[in-house]
């Protein structure tokens, strides 16, 4: 049984006079490969008067880029969307053979293809500290990310943040309460800062 998630996001800036803005790419379009059912989809942007193409990226998502041909003293950019959120089986993916357990190495044609993917941030002493804590003995892949993912489950707490803003990038994988949203971004993290991408990629 699937339920109705209704979205509302809005960014908005005030400037101290009027500007020219160059032109804004936004981001804020699921991609059409997504497993979760885009039921509705609308971007509003304002100034009314400009004008909007709709791109791909490589990976094939969606860009929405917008020129402002106009002066202005604020920019607003709101998005609203309705996804449709079914159950999905986690364990719904495929390894490759010698990915199957932990440690491995990629062949040298993967290796040049997933090359962006696994470039890394430098790491901060806590994070470093926490990659350390994570044991990488010989292991079945799919019992080190069940592993993985409870450690994550436990050391980053959920946070409903009303507030609007962003956090530093030093708090996520940090010591306990991390602040929310970060578990993604710390997964994805710990997984490229030791080169896997692809064949630990969740299927969500």
């Amino acid at each position: 049984m699937s339920i109705h998630v209704a979205l509302h996001h809005v960014t908005h800036y005030r400037y101290d006079r009027a500007v020219e803005l160059g032109p804004q790419i936004v981001r804020l379009r699921p991609a059409a490969h997504s497993r979760t059912r885009i039921l509705s989809y609308a971007l509003k942007a304002q100034p009314e008067q400009h004008f909007i193409n709709w791109q791909q990226d490589p990976q094939g998502n969606y860009l929405a880029r917008l020129v402002f041909p106009e002066k202005t003293s604020e920019l607003r950019i709101e998005v609203d969307l309705l996804a449709e959120m079914a159950v999905f089986n986690p364990f719904d993916f495929f390894l490759e053979p010698y990915a199957e357990q932990i440690p491995f190495a990629y062949a040298a044609d993967e290796q040049r293809e997933l090359a962006p993917y696994l470039e890394t941030l430098p790491l901060t002493p806590r994070f470093q500290a926490y990659l350390d804590a994570i044991s990488r003995t010989p292991l079945p892949a799919v019992d080190f990310l069940v592993g993985l993912n409870q450690r994550l489950s436990t050391d980053i707490a959920y946070l409903i943040r009303m507030e609007p803003g962003c956090r530093l990038r030093s708090r996520p994988c940090s010591t306990p309460p991390a602040p929310a949203g970060t578990r993604p971004g710390c997964w994805c993290n710990c997984c490229a800062t030791w080169g896997w991408r692809r064949a630990l990629s969740p299927a969500t």
